[in-house]
């Protein structure tokens, strides 16, 4: 193992004084909440739209596609593609929806359509989504950077932690989005500039890694049998479906970015932009996990024997390949890619806090009493998720983060199938929503432990489940008499 030098060390401080310089420019514009969570109109459309593929690539994001392809194949590929599918939903549906009603958290949205209740619970349970989020983009890069640099786990879970809950906290949403920006230009062009070094590094360079590739049957893509409880074409399209919905159509960090835009036309560009960025950067990281495939086949005296999770092996590869100072640059960026979803997490979780709960309890706060508010709960979500973090790195971590995948990640499909919902029917009122989303999570609990049907799959059933109970229950219990003008598909074009 090379060490990671001076130079190196140099390149990932400056690159994180960078990030302060950043937060502290936006500072200066923060003087409501409105500028603290909206950016109030002056975010450009194409900076939400790349902050938007930022948030949703983590450093986990970056790490893990290669890493699952160099193990596995190409079975994943199409997973995120499915966004694609999904343009005439969240462009047609979604962000009309959202637009129109000049909302700051999405969960505003479900009390117009249900009830005050449905909003606290979706927004409640949304942050503590965002709070185990913290601690696992938190952790897991930092216990890859630990063993390719030695750097001690906790230093990096601290370091990480504070200066993104430095920088989210000065500079608002704004901040947020112009470091994911510089982040996606770094993780990118880093990306890129390692697919490049191994194929020079190679004799015969790109067709000789498309052949050994190829011949270990590394491209496997479409498996048409019908069997759920593996990465099947079916699984994939399905859990891709019902994932991205949550994703882009009902996560406050993702629509957050759509309104900060000061139009219709602006929102929609948002959405085309992160959408067209998603099948070059799949090919990108899908295509670096199958080079270092084959790099690694050819010279496996360069991988250590010791290293035994290979969720490691693009930071080795970076440390151990790759010239002083580019690697340095790299590894700060895994870094802040990790910053970039902890930034999104806390800067919406405090937007959902604030709107959803703490105005609802003192709606006579004063505007400059809000903005101090939303900062110290900025700053309390950060600190709670970095202590998650710490103290996850002292446990047994494949269980906790199995327990959160199947616990939260469970929930959240549930949530999308409340918008889904609440959008495309009139009947259900609160109370049938509130069933559909207990029965849902019910249904979820009984999948997980009687079946063994795909983890992929569980986005997909969280949402259908919900959906369908809570249209049944409408039916059982008194329909919803509200004002639905505007609220749903069949009514949206009502309002005069």
């Amino acid at each position: 193992m090379n060490s990671f030098g001076i130079i190196n060390y140099s390149v990932v401080m400056i690159y994180f004084l960078v990030l302060l310089w950043i937060g502290y420019f936006f500072s200066k514009r923060q003087k409501s909440t409105d500028d603290y969570f909206k950016g109030k109109g002056r975010v450009p459309w194409w900076a939400a739209g790349i902050s938007i593929f930022g948030t949703l690539l983590s450093a986990i994001t970056f790490m893990a596609i290669p890493a699952k392809v160099y193990d596995t194949d190409w079975a994943y590929f199409l997973y995120s593609l499915t966004v694609i599918l999904l343009i005439p939903l969240i462009a047609c549906m979604f962000i009309p929806f959202f637009n129109r009603l000049n909302i700051t958290s999405v969960y505003e949205y479900l009390e117009k359509r249900f009830n005050l209740l449905t909003r606290m619970l979706g927004s409640i349970s949304f942050i503590i989504f965002q709070i185990g989020r913290i601690a696992v983009v938190l952790l897991l890069p930092s216990i890859a950077i630990s063993i390719v640099t030695g750097i001690e786990v906790m230093i990096c879970i601290f370091a990480i932690g504070l200066i993104s809950i430095t920088y989210t906290l000065m500079g608002g949403i704004e901040a947020v989005i112009w470091t994911d920006v510089m982040q996606v230009i770094v993780l990118l062009g880093g990306a890129i500039f390692a697919v490049i070094t191994i194929v020079l590094s190679i004799d015969g360079g790109l067709p000789e890694i498309i052949q050994i590739a190829s011949a270990d049957q590394k491209f496997n893509i479409l498996n048409f049998n019908f069997d759920f409880s593996e990465p099947t074409f079916w699984v994939v399209i399905l859990g891709g479906i019902g994932a991205n919905i949550i994703s882009y159509g009902t996560d406050q960090t993702v629509v957050q970015r759509y309104i900060t835009s000061t139009n219709l036309e602006n929102s929609k560009k948002t959405f085309y932009l992160n959408a067209a960025i998603i099948l070059p950067t799949q090919l990108i990281f899908f295509s670096l996990g199958t080079s270092l495939y084959v790099f690694y086949k050819l010279n496996s005296e360069n991988l250590s024997s010791s290293m035994t999770n290979n969720d490691a092996i693009l930071p080795w590869y970076i440390i151990n390949e790759l010239p002083v100072g580019i690697s340095g640059l790299l590894i700060a960026g895994i870094l802040s890619a990790a910053m970039s979803s902890l930034s999104s997490s806390i800067n919406s979780s405090a937007t959902s806090y604030v709107t959803d709960i703490h105005q609802k309890l003192k709606p006579d706060i004063k505007n400059h009493d809000l903005l101090m508010v939303a900062r110290a709960t900025s700053l309390i979500l950060g600190i709670i998720g970095t202590a998650f973090a710490a103290w996850m790195a002292l446990s047994d971590i494949k269980s906790l983060w199995d327990e959160f995948i199947k616990v939260l990640g469970l929930f959240a499909g549930g949530l999308g199938g409340l918008f889904l919902l609440g959008m495309m029917t009139t009947r259900p009122s609160g109370s049938a929503a509130i069933i559909g989303l207990i029965i849902s999570g019910l249904m979820q609990w009984l999948i997980t432990t009687n079946t063994e049907i795909h983890s992929l799959l569980y986005a997909a059933t969280g949402i259908v489940s919900c959906f369908l109970f809570g249209y049944l229950a409408s039916f059982i219990l008194p329909a919803n008499d509200k004002d639905l003008t505007g609220l749903t598909i069949l009514t949206f074009h009502d309002e005069k």
